[in-house]
Parts: structure tokens; sequence; C-alpha cells
């Protein structure tokens, strides 16, 4: 009786995860599989009459030997490295400051979430407007009233790609912070009052307390920015759609040029199989090296 009794458990508890996997297959591994399969056919929509020719790995090499979608490759690198490090250094500072107890901190939690709360096409006009060459906030802060030294930030490799970033970091920020906070609310008192009274500082405390404890968190904020990072798409569209030349061509805009612009879809399904492979490995990563980590200090402990 017990074990048609641990069966049937079993099956109603498949049962019940079955229109989650459901939804999982169509949503998420469908859209990959079938992406996949385009991107080893040549589809080309200005030309219906070739088919659907299928040539392997070809588009994958079409990318990697065109000097823009390496380009690309690296605008993309370039910028996940550098928003990520700041947004998860920023995210530590803030949550740090709102974990302390003061007057009106519910308050300040709640606006430091706006930038996150606030849609990013809308956010993405806000920066666009506020480096604009001629009447933007960035030149007034910067120059003045002095018009003739004005600089057109957007027209710029360099500080395009900056002001992009740097809009992504304002943005997001407080979403990596508010994971951050979670966990700082789980790291018991009592080691902090047994630290001081062993005559740590705060930064000692920090550097052997709250930043291992913290490493979960961490990950998990890691995670995710560097996963959204990867699928930038709006702040590129909507400030400089991939320019000036190709100095913000990041991999998503690159791959939404190529299919829906120029009607090539089996190589932007080749590019978004890139992002996807790109985001999947450095998962992998963070996980074996961080997560392992966290793992094997736990079991120390204990």
């Amino acid at each position: 009786m017990s074990m048609r009794k641990a069966y049937s458990e079993s099956l109603t508890g498949y049962l019940f995860l079955t229109p989650l996997l459901l939804i999982i297959v169509v949503f998420s591994l469908y859209p990959v599989v079938y992406s996949l399969f385009l991107s080893l056919h040549r589809i080309i929509l200005s030309l219906p009459s070739l088919g659907e020719t299928f040539v392997g790995i070809d588009n994958f090499v079409a990318f990697f030997t065109d000097p823009v979608g390496r380009n690309s490759l690296m605008v993309t690198l370039v910028f996940v490295g550098v928003s990520t490090a700041l947004e998860i250094c920023l995210g530590i500072m803030i949550a740090l400051i709102i974990h302390e107890s003061f007057r009106c901190r519910s308050v300040v939690r709640a606006a430091i979430l706006v930038p996150w709360a606030i849609p990013t096409v809308i956010a993405s006009q806000m920066w666009r407007f506020a480096f604009n060459d001629q009447y933007g906030i960035a030149n007034y802060l910067v120059y003045g009233t002095n018009v003739a030294h004005y600089d057109a930030w957007l027209a710029s490799p360099v500080s395009a790609l900056a002001v992009i970033i740097l809009a992504d970091v304002w943005k997001t920020s407080s979403f990596a912070a508010l994971i951050i906070l979670a966990g700082l609310q789980t790291i018991p008192d009592e080691l902090y009052e047994a630290s001081k009274i062993d005559g740590a500082g705060a930064f000692q405390r920090f550097f052997k307390i709250t930043l291992p404890l913290l490493k979960p968190a961490i990950l998990v904020a890691l995670l995710f920015r560097t996963m959204d990072a990867f699928r930038v798409f709006d702040l590129v569209f909507v400030m400089t759609q991939g320019g000036p030349g190709d100095a913000t061509n990041v991999l998503q805009f690159y791959g939404y040029r190529k299919l829906f612009a120029e009607g090539m879809v089996g190589y932007g399904s080749a590019v978004s199989i890139v992002v996807f492979l790109l985001v999947f490995s450095v998962s992998i990563i963070y996980l074996k090296f961080i997560g392992t980590g966290i793992l094997e200090k736990k079991e120390a402990r204990a």
C-alpha cells in the first residue's frame, strides 16, 4: 500500500507540474530549437524563390568572418562587462545604505526603485534628450550657456557607448540593490555584535562578514544582470540605432537589423543563437566557479 501511495503522490505531483512544463516548452524551449533550425538554413525574405536551403554552419561562419559581426560581438562584451560590474558595485553600495535604520527609510527605498520601474523606452528617450547636442542638460551642466562648446555626445563612438552604459547602470542598479538587500537581511546581527566586541572595524566587518555571506545574493544579481545585458536592445534602438557607425551596434540590434531590415532570417537567427550560447556559457561559469565556492564554504562551516 505504501508503494502505491508513493506512486500516486508522484503521479499527482507530475500532473500539477504538467501545465508549467508545457508553458516552458512552448515559450522557451520551442523558440530556441526553432531558431537553431532557422540558423542552419539560408532564408531570405526578399528572395522567396530560394526556399529554405540547408547550409549547416555557414551562417555562423559568415558571422564570425564579418567585420561588422565581430565588432558587434566586441561592443556587446564591453557593454556587458562594464555595465554589469558597475551595477553590482553600485547595487552593493545602495543596499548597504538602505539597509541601515534612518528616518524615511521606506521613502528612500521606494525612490531608489523608481528608475527600474520606468519602462526602458521612456528611460531611453529621457537620456537621449539629456545628451542632445543642442538642448541637452548634459551640455548645460558641463559648459553652461557657452553653446559653441556643446558636444554631440551620441555622435562620438566612445561617448555614445559610454552614455548607453550610463543609462543602463542608472536604470538597473536599483534592481541589483534589491536582490542584494534581501541577502543582507538574512545576515544575523549577532555576528556584527560579536565582531565589534572583538574590536573589528567597519572595513573588517564588511570584508570578513558581509561580503562572504552576500555571495549567494551577489551571484543571483550577477546572473540576472548579465543575462539582461547580453539582451540589451531598447536603449540602442531608441538612443543611437547602433551608431555612430557601428560603435553601439550590440548583438541583439545587429541580429534585428539582419532579420527584419535585410530579411536574412537564417543569418539573424544565427546571431540569436550566438547570444543564447554566450548567456548559457557565462551562466555555467558563474555557477561553476562562484557557486562551487559558496557550497564549499557552507560545507566547511557545517
